[in-house]
């Protein structure tokens, strides 16, 4: 398996930091080659391609299509192939439930543009290469990054909740669509200890309470869910829901 994954390339959309750079680290690990992808930190994203065996860096706007298309193109004129494209990249928006005037349409529309639209160009454009890439006993694959909150009636609004149901939803039929030579499953974490969750003092203490793992996920929790999926050849349409247990309760 590793001598096959030394030829293989992954995108990881969003890999400069938190679950998207886990991602990148744990693939690099196991022998792929990474493109790592930022919209904002290029200075990040190039110390962090130069620290991986065989990474490059790649700058995108993923809330501008042309772009969006631009990055597939790119990846795959530096690389010559694609093999696994993961959607990590998103954007929140922090609204109470209850406060519907506040989630007012640029709120929605804001999100579904980098939360569903970006994926669907990136696997729309990807798709090419990625059936050109697989071969009957190693398909490619997409892994896209959602959220519990597309699960369950949680997350920290409700477009940004129902943004990530849809991208569930896509999941599945696209697992439908572009099988066999793609797979396509999603993962589904709940709270996730990064910078960004730092300041997240009750929802720390929800899952410390009532989780049975009594604990957020790590970054590299998740990452080792990716590349399980990853090295699957026959898993697909499948919502890996990642919140620790705490569904359960």
């Amino acid at each position: 398996m590793t001598n096959q994954n030394s030829a293989r390339v992954a995108l990881v959309t969003g890999s400069t930091s938190g679950i998207g750079r886990a991602i990148a680290q744990r693939l690099a690990d196991e022998g792929y080659t990474v493109a790592i992808h930022s919209k904002n930190s290029v200075d990040e994203g190039k110390l962090f391609a130069s620290q991986l065996k065989k990474a490059s860096y790649f700058q995108a706007d993923l809330a501008d299509q042309k772009q969006t298309k631009g990055l597939i193109e790119t990846v795959v004129a530096a690389f010559g192939r694609l093999d696994v494209l993961v959607n990590n990249a998103g954007i929140n928006a922090m609204i109470p439930h209850k406060d519907l005037k506040q989630a007012d349409a640029d709120v929605w529309r804001d999100l579904y543009e980098v939360n569903v639209i970006a994926p669907w160009v990136l696997i729309a454009e990807a798709e090419s290469a990625l059936r050109a890439s697989a071969f009957d006993a190693c398909p490619s694959c997409i892994v896209n990054i959602s959220s519990h909150a597309g699960v369950r009636p949680k997350g920290a609004s409700i477009p940004y909740a129902a943004s990530k149901a849809a991208l569930n939803h896509m999941t599945k039929l696209l697992a439908l669509n572009l099988s066999p030579a793609i797979r396509v499953n999603a993962i589904a974490p709940g709270l996730v200890d990064t910078p960004m969750t730092a300041s997240w003092l009750d929802t720390q203490s929800l899952w410390k309470e009532k989780s049975p793992m009594q604990r957020g996920a790590s970054p590299e929790d998740i990452a080792h869910i990716a590349a399980m999926i990853i090295s699957s050849t026959y898993l697909t349409g499948e919502i890996v829901l990642c919140d620790g247990g705490l569904n359960l309760t």
